[in-house]
């Protein structure tokens, strides 16, 4: 059974700094892609970052340039570095791991962006 927990939300100012972890127990053999959503108040949830079984990676156009996703094979962990933070991005993060016939949730981790 896989499993996914995230951490490091939490409340930052305009112009900072957080990085989310998520770590996945379970066989993640022959994935296809992890990566995070988000889903803002009123909003559906939206893709943020992804990372493919061959270390591609392919970013929300509204976060290029600002946040870096990043997986540690041994470690199981996908982990997702947010700078330069702005309001907008304030929303319930959750990441996935991706199989061929199957998809991964974790529970979800806020992010407060707000002076």
């Amino acid at each position: 059974q896989v499993q996914l927990v995230e951490s490091g939300g939490g409340l930052v100012q305009p112009g900072g700094s957080l990085m989310l972890s998520c770590v996945v127990s379970g066989s993640t053999f022959s994935f296809s892609d992890m990566g995070w959503y988000r889903q803002a108040p009123g909003k559906q949830r939206e893709l943020v970052a992804v990372i493919t079984s061959g270390d591609s990676t392919n970013y929300a156009d509204s976060v290029k340039g600002r946040f870096t996703i990043s997986r540690d094979i041994a470690k199981k962990t996908v982990d997702l570095q947010m700078n330069s933070l702005k309001p907008e991005d304030t929303a319930v993060y959750y990441c996935y791991v991706r199989f061929t016939r199957t998809i991964h949730w974790g529970q979800g981790t806020q992010v407060l962006v707000s002076s």
